[in-house]
């Protein structure tokens, strides 16, 4: 039979079976349509859900059945061949999977970025270097006016105005009566001169013993004039006082009182309020609805034209400068500050020099910054600036505090506990910036840059981090050292028990602490820090912005730190003259702080022997007669000369002062 043939006859009996189903199934017709559309619409959402799944091929692929080994054949060349690219495929699998999750051995991105910065700030710690740093401010609103939250309160001013809202209508002026108010401080100014007259009739009296019957009774009177006893039985009635009511009107019950139904309500109360056309009296009774409360958030809140004119006045003209040195192996940080304020018609500069000596347990300043301070404590001993032989005091801490903690091992300590706390922030925070359009890395001619994201997480987190590896660090020192530290000692008691509470926490809970502040609070806890390095991972540079603000002020204050670590620009530097006067190597000694501190003490407790020496004297009380001394005034003779009087207790003062003196140094 031919194959045309055959073909026409299926063709002949499909036709026919169609026509035969056709016939009986044409009433079906729509429920068939209908059932494939729906089975369609089923195959196609799963398809989208499936989308962009790769599924694995099946055991039987090619591709697998290479690398699997055949148990059924007893072939020892093919079974070698196949267990030969089962291991290799092992291999590759494991050699990707850690390329995955292994980043100490396949960093990605930013474990290369971590690597590199935590390489250059080892080496930045490690040796001396100098630094220059400028900061200027810049203030903005706190939510932009492009945003979708323009307009929209902060959660924690919501709280404080809803719980804040007072109703207009529970002040009402008609319940004022101007004429009640003068009727009755005029009652209150008679009653207030019949007790005056009682008042004169008791000190007329020459008998003493008089006094105890001619006790006025107590009246006191507010500031409107009314006496407390009449408001007290107008309002109250005698012995009709409730202490229920008096705590209806405090704030805590107030508080007791707050539930979510009525804060909704006095929410939706204000938020309508502000709806409220702004004319004059509106803005009134809108001032007045939340109270001296709601005054405040308002005279705290700044406007956008405050905070342009902050930037056009203020900050414009405003910047912080400071030179450093920094010498790790003395353990000194030698630095100057300056504030300075520069317009063309006004300049002012606040300059002050302060260095740290870890290894001596000293601090050097300028005291003349805080001399202002010091005058008003202590006015009599304050020298004059022209007065003092050398720019720098120095303070040192006291032989009982040294003794028990070294700072130089404080300071240790500190300087590992922030590089190894950096070293445990996750890679995602360090990230790899182009700087090809970066002007400041051009200017100081960095080769790459780090970003480092610290907010109020990181910042927590790092916190957490460098107090437990300080604990640690001061921990093996006190161990190391057992007869310097034997056990009831305080320093290694304390340790004991700050080890004790950090068992207690993870880092990552001081984070999530100061997001809660921030997420609450008119704080905000966020710092962006880019650090600039050359091929050689040195540290050239560091640039710094921190953001303070809230809503509650309505802006936020951004604060841009720039500092560079090169000599060039230290030495043409305006404030490094000063540092070199201050602390170099031809400087003045510093005067000696504690000497100092320790003279006026001595001074102090002179003063208080010959205070305590006057009081001593035999006779000074007994020769007092009182009656003669009564009648001798009466009769108009005092029976003594006042500048007799006034040059004899001079001499005897004196003579009491040296007395002191003589014997606080026999002693």
């Amino acid at each position: 039979m031919s194959s045309n043939h055959i073909n026409n006859h299926n063709r002949q009996r499909y036709s026919e079976m169609t026509s035969h189903h056709s016939s009986i199934n044409n009433n079906d017709h729509v429920y068939q349509v209908g059932k494939l559309t729906s089975i369609a619409l089923l195959v196609g959402t799963t398809s989208l859900a499936l989308l962009g799944c790769q599924s694995s091929p099946a055991v039987s692929s090619p591709a697998l059945s290479k690398s699997m080994i055949d148990f059924s054949t007893a072939d020892s060349a093919q079974s070698q061949a196949q267990g030969r690219a089962f291991n290799a495929s092992l291999t590759a699998k494991s050699e990707r999977y850690q390329q995955l999750f292994y980043q100490e051995k396949y960093p990605n991105t930013d474990n290369q970025a971590k690597s590199h910065l935590l390489a250059a700030i080892r080496q930045h710690l490690a040796t001396e270097h100098v630094s220059v740093a400028q900061a200027n401010y810049q203030a903005v609103p706190f939510i932009d006016p492009d945003s979708i939250d323009a307009g929209s309160s902060s959660l924690l001013r919501t709280i404080i105005e809803a719980y804040a809202y007072k109703p207009d209508g529970d002040y009402d002026e008609s319940d004022y009566d101007e004429s009640d108010y003068e009727d009755r401080q005029t009652e209150a100014m008679a009653e207030l001169a019949a007790v005056s007259a009682e008042s004169n009739k008791c000190n007329d009296n020459e008998d003493d013993d008089a006094y105890e019957v001619c006790v006025v009774e107590d009246v006191n009177y507010d500031e409107n004039g009314y006496s407390r006893s009449d408001y007290q039985s107008e309002s109250y009635g005698e012995g009709n006082y409730d202490t229920d009511d008096y705590e209806s009107d405090s704030a805590f019950s107030k508080l007791s009182k707050l539930n979510p139904k009525s804060m909704i309500e006095q929410y939706e109360a204000v938020q309508m309020a502000k709806q409220q056309p702004e004319d004059v009296e509106q803005g009134s009774q809108s001032a007045t609805s939340t109270g001296v409360i709601g005054q405040m958030l308002s005279m705290f809140h700044r406007t956008p034209e405050q905070i342009a004119a902050s930037n056009a006045y203020q900050y414009q003209n405003l910047t912080f400068n400071s030179v450093s040195q920094y010498k790790p192996k003395q353990r000194q940080l030698q630095s100057v500050y300056s504030y300075d304020y520069v317009t063309p018609t006004i300049a002012s500069s606040i300059q002050i020099p302060l260095a740290f000596d870890f290894n001596h347990s000293k601090v050097t300043v300028d005291p003349s910054a805080i001399m202002p301070i010091v005058a008003l404590v202590n006015p009599e001993n304050t020298p004059l600036p022209n007065q003092m032989t050398s720019h720098t005091v120095s303070f040192g801490l006291p032989e009982s505090i040294t003794a028990q903690l070294p700072p130089a091992v404080l300071y240790d300590a500190a300087i590992a506990a922030i590089q190894s706390s950096m070293a445990e922030l996750a890679p995602e925070h360090f990230s790899a910036v182009d700087i090809r359009s970066d002007a400041f890395a051009k200017e100081v001619g960095a080769s790459r840059a780090v970003k480092v994201y610290f907010g109020s997480k990181q910042s927590g987190e790092m916190i957490g981090k460098t107090l437990k590896y300080m604990t640690k660090s001061l921990q093996d020192y006190v161990d190391a050292n057992p007869q310097k530290y034997p056990d009831g000692a305080m320093l290694k008691t304390a340790l004991a028990k700050v080890q004790l509470y950090n068992k207690g926490y993870q880092s990552a809970d001081v984070g999530a602490l100061l997001q809660l502040i921030e997420a609450i609070g008119p704080i905000s806890f966020n710092q962006i820090n880019y650090y600039y390095l050359d091929r050689s991972d040195r540290l050239l540079a560091k640039q710094q912005r921190v953001n303070i603000g809230g809503d509650l002020m309505g802006s936020t204050t951004s604060v841009l730190n720039q500092i560079r670590y090169d000599k060039r620009s230290f030495n043409k530097h305006a404030l490094t003259p000063l540092l070199t006067e201050s602390f170099g190597a031809n400087a003045k000694a510093a005067i000696d702080g504690n000497a100092w501190m320790a003279e006026q003490r001595q001074q102090k407790d002179r003063l208080q022997t010959a205070r305590d020496a006057r009081y001593d004297y035999s006779g000074s009380s007994d020769d007092y007669n009182d009656d003669d001394y009564s009648s001798d005034y009466a009769d108009g003779d005092s029976g003594y000369d006042a500048a007799e009087y006034d040059s004899a207790d001079s001499q005897d003062d004196t003579d009491i002062e040296d007395d002191a003196d003589n014997r606080v140094d026999d002693q």
